[in-house]
């Protein structure tokens, strides 16, 4: 059952929900933020708003296109309001252990080889997750306050205040997502 409001809210690199908003990707990469619950990224809601974070976006990560869009911030940054643009329905997660098909699904996400790399070595006995997001433009673009909790590193996060998600447009037709997640499975399941 579709949720109409939600303040369930997954924080993200503000240059990855702008690629989700835009259709550019469906992919994220997670292992886990140092906060997560035993240590290990786990998802703890399917239908979640997308939180833009700046402070740990590194261009060194990222492919050329994407690392030239990023708009360093000092460690401790945070601003004053928070825009959430869009929410998004996380159809897939799969597990995924070994660097050659993580480096074959290169095409459909915005990080380089050397995040890849690290991601795969940081906790090697737990495997790199891929998310793949159904994403929704809202129908306004929502400001919200900055508040301390939404702070720190962690993945999820609950917002004050529920948002309204009828009448959002999702980003791609279902003929699109589809095929792209027809695609990204085949890889993961070779």
């Amino acid at each position: 059952m579709e949720l109409t409001t939600t303040v369930h809210t997954l924080k993200e690199w503000a240059i990855a929900i702008n690629a989700l908003e835009s259709g550019q990707t469906i992919m994220l990469l997670r292992k886990g933020g140092i906060r997560e619950q035993q240590g290990r990224f786990q998802v703890a809601h399917q239908q979640v708003l997308l939180y833009p974070t700046y402070e740990h976006q590194q261009p060194c990560l990222l492919k050329p296109n994407y690392a030239d869009l990023v708009q360093p911030v000092t460690s401790g940054w945070h601003p004053e309001t928070v825009r959430i643009g869009s929410w998004a329905s996380i159809t897939d997660i799969l597990p995924i252990n070994q660097e050659s098909i993580v480096n074959a699904l290169l095409s459909f996400h915005i990080w380089n080889h050397n995040f890849i790399r690290d991601r795969l070595k940081w906790k090697p006995q737990q495997p790199l997750l891929v998310l793949l997001l159904r994403t929704y433009k809202l129908p306004q673009v929502q400001e919200i306050p900055y508040r301390s909790q939404y702070g720190g590193c962690k993945s999820w996060i609950d917002i004050a205040s529920p948002m309204q998600l009828s009448s959002s447009q999702p980003v791609l037709s279902d003929s699109d997502y589809r095929n792209i997640v027809e695609q990204i499975r085949a890889i993961a399941q070779s």
